[in-house]
């Protein structure tokens, strides 16, 4: 039977090894290779990058995902144990990518081969898949998945740090480009021209009065924000004839895409100027081009619903008692996908989200192993 020190020794293996977006072949290959030793019935990379491993032959497919690319280190020097050492210090496991997300990538794999040797597989199909690019293209990479395998599963669990809290559902994005449109002229004789820059100025400053009008004290509220500015000018020495401006814009439920829209247009309203959707591109390790449209509602499953049920019931079969709250995340995951395709979705995960991202990046070794209890009962409980 296999043991917590392997799976925990897996973890510090995975952590080892640096995997930046789009640069995940190396963790890839060893996520792989575990997976063809704990003989999972088919294991193997598909042509995006991706890694996916069955475990079982049922009709009713459950399906595990979790990212295994981590956004960037630039600051090793302030960590207190060096970012890819993988150190487990007071009951922790620290580096970067140990929250998010590659405990619970490691976890899940592990509880697929417990749920084969406890004989939960009669009837299922468990696929555990490690993706790739999440932190740039949430939901791109399972889209391809999906599409390259002709796979729709009955069930998906998306295994972002949670606190090992139960998360219903999480926050819909829009992330738009705005752009204004000027006149060049020399710097000498700027009335000459039209400053594209003087034209966002207006627009930057409803941006901040629409965020403020979306706060809400003590209650969920969408967000939007200004990350990214740029113009475009023949020289140093000209007015500039394009501005540009990246916008974030987060929505809860009860908010929606048509109400971006509707925002966006009285942004631009008045003014020579576009927006357009703030569509991302990147290659995967393996050559696979992604093309990402950041345009996503918000979603929530029920706590009635048999997902949710049965996920209660496995957390009650670890812990010994009913969860005592529930989560809905701030940030958007691979969910997008199955949620957009109708497939049962919900989150469950190791590790304090906050700490995702962060210098000294660190997972309780308690909640990787209780994690994994959680998800091999799930298998269990699910019909």
């Amino acid at each position: 039977m296999l043991s917590n020190e392997e799976l925990i020794h897996f973890i510090q293996k995975a952590v080892q090894v640096r995997s930046y977006s789009d640069e995940e072949e190396a963790v890839a290959k060893l996520i792989l290779e575990e997976m063809q030793k704990l003989k999972f019935d088919e294991a193997f990379i598909d042509s995006t990058g991706n890694v996916i491993g069955r475990i079982g032959n049922g009709p009713v497919m459950i399906h595990f995902d979790s990212h295994m690319d981590t956004v960037q280190v630039h600051n090793p020097e302030e960590w207190e144990f060096p970012p890819f050492s993988g150190e487990i210090v007071d009951g922790y496991l620290w580096g970067r990518g140990s929250v998010d997300m590659k405990s619970a990538l490691c976890a899940t794999i592990y509880a697929a081969a417990l749920a084969r040797d406890y004989g939960y597989l009669e009837g299922k199909t468990v696929y555990v898949t490690a993706t790739v690019c999440e932190e740039y293209c949430d939901g791109e990479n399972l889209k391809h998945l999906y599409q390259e395998l002709s796979l729709k599963p009955n069930y998906c669990i998306i295994c972002e740090p949670s606190n090992n809290v139960i998360t219903l559902g999480h926050k819909g994005k829009a992330q738009i480009r705005v752009t204004t449109h000027g006149v060049s002229a020399h710097g000498s004789a700027p009335e000459k021209g039209v400053n594209a820059v003087y034209e966002m100025a207006e627009i930057i400053s409803k941006v901040d009065l629409l965020n403020k009008s979306l706060y809400k004290e003590n209650e969920k509220h969408g967000t939007i924000v200004l990350s990214d500015i740029s113009s475009v000018s023949a020289s140093l020495n000209a007015v500039p004839s394009e501005c540009s401006i990246y916008l974030d814009r987060r929505l809860v439920l009860g908010e929606s895409l048509e109400m971006v829209a509707e925002e966006m247009d009285a942004l631009i309203a008045g003014k020579n100027a576009s927006w357009e959707v703030g569509t991302l591109h990147h290659t995967t390790w393996t050559g696979a081009n992604l093309v990402y449209e950041p345009m996503h509602n918000p979603w929530k499953i029920e706590k009635d619903h048999t997902h949710s049920r049965a996920l209660i019931r496995a957390y009650q079969n670890v812990y010994h008692h009913e969860p005592e709250n529930f989560d809905f995340w701030d940030f958007g995951t691979n969910a997008i996908t199955p949620v957009s395709m109708g497939i049962p979705t919900i989150g469950f995960g190791p590790g304090d989200y906050k700490l995702a991202h962060m210098t000294n990046e660190r997972v309780s070794i308690k909640q990787i192993e209780e994690a994994c209890q959680v998800y091999c009962q799930l298998i269990y409980e699910l019909k």
